[in-house]
């Protein structure tokens, strides 16, 4: 759950910079959908941790700091790289859209493997609430993820070459 969370905040700081860098409107309704439900599991997350008495950031042993955010740590399958999120800043327009929808698809398969090993850890069946939680985040993760590449699908060239 603690690399859910931290996995959750990537994805919010992707969708802050749709306003400043793209006017690209139904980019700019999915980022604040995106945003509107990670920030909502974050917080769902925070207090499923916090009653049972579990810390909400991730501790690396041996590196004070390490758990909080903006620091170089190990990246949760899916995560943006910091070159990628760096290439995602600096774009503009048509080449942050791309960059934005591709590196968010990445982000979302990510999730979809921590929600499997999830399901997979021992007992996580048997907590009704956080297996709402995961089915819910795995079938909302699934359906952007639909969007998206439908989103990027439509801005290819009819010949059908990917732009690189």
């Amino acid at each position: 759950m603690q690399g859910m969370i931290m996995h959750h905040a990537q994805a919010v700081e992707m969708t802050a910079l749709i306003p400043s860098h793209t006017k690209n409107e139904a980019l700019q309704t999915l980022g604040a959908r995106i945003s509107r439900s990670q920030s909502d599991e974050i917080q769902f997350m925070k207090r499923w941790l916090e009653a049972r008495g579990e810390p909400t950031s991730m501790a690396m042993p041996g590196m004070p700091g390490m758990d909080k955010p903006g620091q170089s740590m190990p990246l949760m399958p899916g995560m943006l790289t910091p070159e990628q999120m760096e290439a995602l800043r600096k774009a503009k327009d048509a080449e942050f859209d791309h960059l934005f929808l591709a590196g968010m698809i990445q982000h979302h398969n990510g999730a979809l493997i921590m929600v499997k090993d999830l399901f997979n850890t021992a007992g996580a069946g048997q907590d009704a609430e956080l297996f709402n939680f995961v089915t819910d985040v795995d079938s909302g993760q699934r359906a952007e993820i639909r969007i998206m590449q439908a989103m990027l699908d439509a801005k290819l060239p009819a010949s059908g070459a990917k732009p690189s």
